[in-house]
């Protein structure tokens, strides 16, 4: 029989993050998922990777 449930992994993703945004904020950002054909979730992930690399280059 198979194990149940989604696979265990090594990074779990368990911290939930609640923002509240504008129109047009939540405009741009489902723009910038279909343009990149991606989730708002990634493209907010590869945001934070983005500040992260200009904060190292300081």
């Amino acid at each position: 029989m198979s194990p149940a449930g989604r696979p265990k992994t090594n990074n779990p993703k368990n911290i939930r993050l609640e923002i509240r945004l504008t129109k047009s904020e939540n405009e741009l950002l489902e723009e910038c998922a279909k343009r990149l054909n991606t989730t708002k979730t990634e493209v907010i992930n590869k945001g934070i990777g983005l500040v992260k690399e200009r904060l190292d280059k300081k």
